[in-house]
């Protein structure tokens, strides 16, 4: 069998998953390339074409020849030729027709793939008809059973081919028989383990690292392609970069798929302006790219680039406009300008288009929590994770359409499942530290809060949190000890002050030091409240009893130790402040 391990080109190169031999990587891959369109596989092709070109060009004398025809391929030629431009027009059921009885690993594979695809479209074609609230599993593929009993009798027998494993292993999946499909797609990898599609649909069913650890994969060079994306998938994004690094090293510098991977994990970690420089250069390699450019929209979308947003929105339109990344993008763009009515439209839209797109569901939601309308939301965040149960955006999503109903029980249930995907994200962190607070466990609060500083807090409200929690617990100095942190958190970042939070911290710090009669650290944090509108009045009052306390004769104290004050660049007049070793927070950390 040419799938075999011993059908030559499966074999060739398999021995370590070294990069040595670039030109017999680059033969491998315009070979299955070319196989994987012979039997319909558009999407596996494209990767393994897109990734030869990245490749140097090889001399005539050593281009890959075609597999060689067997006594069965030579019968079933005509069928097939006729079979496969039937199929290349989506005319599935007349395809299969034609391939009835074929007995080569090609025709039989397009045989089998035309009747899954068939139920598939007359599936989604159902399903479009009625995008209300699904039930999951409502409109079914009808011949998947089928399928499965006849692919299962060829596996027994040991006749299926690579291809003809991974097929078998989306008929499993879709039969929700996911360990089995697992088995199946690993036994794919092995029998031919340059097909891509095989790898991306293991991708798609491993959902943690230990699941990882127990699959015996091949050691070949492909096994590195797939490590990286799940690495990205699984949220292990340090991982991932160094394994797309390498491989850039090794060879595949062009590679557009590579830059758009090292885009999208820059983009899960939330190091905005990496990806979206990223973003652009792929732009100036391949402009009229479609894929991952909702990601790059979400991008200019959290930093607000209305133009860049529009300019994007409107060239995708030019390219194609019936393809679901770019109604995301266009969706997008409505949002970013506030018509949410029409961005959830365009979200639909996109989901008519392909009802398993993770995205869109994801985005929809969201557009219905700004429309408040929050069961349509739950409904669309459901989706998501039926498609996909990694996808954090929508746990927390339901987590906060939760709190909105006031459930802070279910809220703490889909926050926590969030947090699980992402350890790292102050902002699951915070949206716990706040469930907590609300459920009244507000030593579990603390910890969330203190947490999310100390993995790096995005938005800047762990500390002032905390604070305010010491502050509820009459625990002052561990609330000045929060509320100096935090000032000089925003100050040395750099950042326009416009946290109204840092108006707060100053007219506490003031307060605090008052009562610990130390009067010039306490006039610089007054003088600090009068340049803003909302503690101006008080920082005066302030300023003007600590004038008289000082006018009567009252000294400043001195055997009470201040915590560290503020950055020196800070305090008013350069007042002279004292610095002491900062307070223990050990009471807080988790």
């Amino acid at each position: 069998l040419a799938g075999r391990r011993g059908g030559g080109m499966a074999a060739a190169g398999l021995p370590g998953s070294d990069f040595s031999d670039l030109r017999e990587i680059k033969k491998q891959l315009l070979s299955v390339a070319e196989r994987s369109r012979e039997r319909g596989l558009q999407h596996s092709g494209k990767w393994a074409s897109e990734l030869a070109f990245a490749l140097d060009p090889l001399p005539l004398s050593e281009l890959p020849l075609p597999p060689a025809l067997t006594e069965e391929d030579a019968c079933d030629l005509d069928a097939y030729t006729l079979a496969k431009s039937y199929f290349d027009l989506k005319e599935y059921d007349r395809a299969a027709y034609f391939l009835r009885g074929c007995k080569s690993q090609k025709a039989y594979f397009l045989y089998m793939y035309s009747r899954y695809l068939s139920g598939e479209k007359k599936k989604d074609d159902e399903t479009v008809d009625s995008l209300g609230p699904l039930e999951k599993g409502q409109v079914k593929n009808e011949a998947l059973r089928e399928l499965r009993v006849e692919l299962s009798k060829k596996h027994k027998a040991r006749e299926l081919d690579g291809f003809g494993l991974y097929l078998y292993g989306v008929v499993l999946r879709k039969l929700d028989l996911v360990k089995e499909a697992i088995d199946v797609f690993v036994e794919a990898t092995h029998v031919l383990p340059l097909h891509w599609g095989a790898w991306l649909e293991l991708c798609n069913l491993i959902t943690d690292k230990e699941m990882l650890k127990f699959l015996s994969l091949p050691d070949t060079w492909m096994k590195e392609f797939f490590l990286a994306h799940i690495y990205t998938e699984l949220q292990l994004i340090e991982e991932a970069l160094q394994k797309y690094q390498s491989l850039i090293d090794a060879g595949f510098s062009k590679s557009t798929y590579i830059i758009s991977q090292i885009a999208v994990a820059y983009h899960n970690i939330r190091d905005i302006d990496k990806a979206l420089s990223i973003f652009n250069e792929l732009r100036k390699q391949d402009p009229y790219r479609i894929e991952n450019m909702d990601t790059f929209s979400n991008l200019l979308y959290v930093r607000s680039m209305k133009p860049e947003l529009s300019y994007l929105a409107h060239n995708l339109c030019e390219i194609d406009k019936y393809r679901v990344e770019t109604c995301c993008v266009i969706g997008n763009y409505y949002s970013l300008r506030s018509q949410h009515e029409k961005a959830a439209l365009y979200f639909q839209r996109a989901l008519k288009l392909n009802p398993r797109y993770l995205g869109a569901w994801t985005l929809m939601g969201h557009e219905y929590m700004e429309m408040k309308n929050t069961s349509a939301a739950i409904q669309a965040y459901r989706h998501a994770i039926e498609v996909n149960k990694r996808d954090y955006r929508a746990w927390y999503g339901l987590g906060q359409t939760y709190e909105i109903l006031k459930m802070p029980f279910y809220c703490l249930y889909y926050y926590r499942r969030a947090h699980q995907l992402r350890p790292n994200d102050s902002r699951m962190l915070v949206a716990l530290g706040e469930c907590y607070e609300k459920l009244n466990q507000l030593v579990e609060a603390k910890k969330c809060y203190w947490r999310a500083y100390a993995v790096g807090d995005v938005e800047k409200m762990a500390l002032v949190k905390l604070a305010k929690l010491h502050e509820q617990l009459n625990e002052s100095e561990q609330a000045a000890q929060c509320y100096i942190k935090y000032i000089q958190d925003i100050y040395s970042c750099g950042e326009i002050v416009e946290h109204l939070e840092v108006s707060t911290a100053f007219r506490y710090l003031a307060q605090y030091y008052f009562k610990c009669k130390l009067w010039d650290e306490a006039s610089a944090c007054a003088q600090k409240c009068c340049a803003f509108n909302d503690t101006r009045e008080e920082g005066k009052a302030l300023l003007r009893q600590i004038l008289q306390l000082r006018n009567q004769g009252e000294t400043s104290s001195t055997d009470i130790a201040a915590p560290f004050f503020l950055p020196v660049s800070l305090s008013a007049n350069n007042t002279p402040t004292r610095r002491v070793s900062p307070l223990n927070l050990s009471s807080v950390t988790p």
